[in-house]
């Protein structure tokens, strides 16, 4: 039997330790409330524009409310340290590659209609001759044509990604234009002009 004052010993370690650990959760049910609301404050442009940044920054957060869930609490805090940082560099990181997308996105746009007029205003013309230039041929006209359809089509796309904030598929569906366009201009002879080359 232990002896009075080992048993006292006993109770007060104990009792230190239910405080201790009521100390951590409390500071863990906090943090994790406090992470729940900078994530969700955090803006769509994160996940957006800076994903490799924040699936780290979810997972944490997840790790942390696992580890509250089996009372380690103190392993929930460590999951969530620096955790206000890591959200402002994420979403610093998606505002400066959202800027670099609008800009790509200005580029693209400022070019791209001319070389599509451009192109339509050169097919009307040859289609109107009663003789086609040298090195030009009617499979080679019609083909021009087609792809003009084509490219004026993916246009129309690569607009309504823009307007739906959808700036990587907008980018991407109007590289893919320029392209094409850049082709079509050279098979009726035509030189892409300089900008439209650069703005890739």
């Amino acid at each position: 039997m232990l002896r009075k004052s080992s048993r006292f010993a006993l109770v007060i370690l104990a009792c230190g330790l239910a405080v201790g650990c009521g100390k951590y959760k409390r500071l863990a049910d906090t943090a994790i409330k406090t992470a729940d609301t900078a994530v969700a404050s955090a803006g769509d442009d994160v996940v957006k524009y800076a994903t490799d940044q924040w699936q780290p920054i979810v997972d944490a957060v997840s790790s942390a409310k696992a580890s509250y869930a089996k009372g380690d609490y103190k392993a929930a805090i460590a999951s969530l340290q620096d955790i206000g940082p890591k959200i402002q560099a994420a979403q610093a990181a998606a505002s400066a590659k959202k800027t670099e997308l609008e800009n790509a996105w200005t580029n693209l746009s400022g070019g791209l209609p001319q070389m599509m007029d451009a192109i339509k205003s050169r097919v009307d013309i040859l289609s109107a001759s009663k003789k086609l230039p040298a090195g030009m041929d009617k499979a080679k006209l019609e083909s021009a044509k087609s792809g003009l359809a084509a490219a004026t089509s993916d246009w129309s796309a690569a607009q309504d990604a823009f307007k739906a904030g959808k700036l990587t598929d907008a980018i991407a569906k109007a590289n893919s234009v320029k392209d094409q366009a850049t082709q079509i201009m050279q098979s009726l002879g035509m030189t892409p002009p300089p900008a439209a080359a650069a703005a890739k």
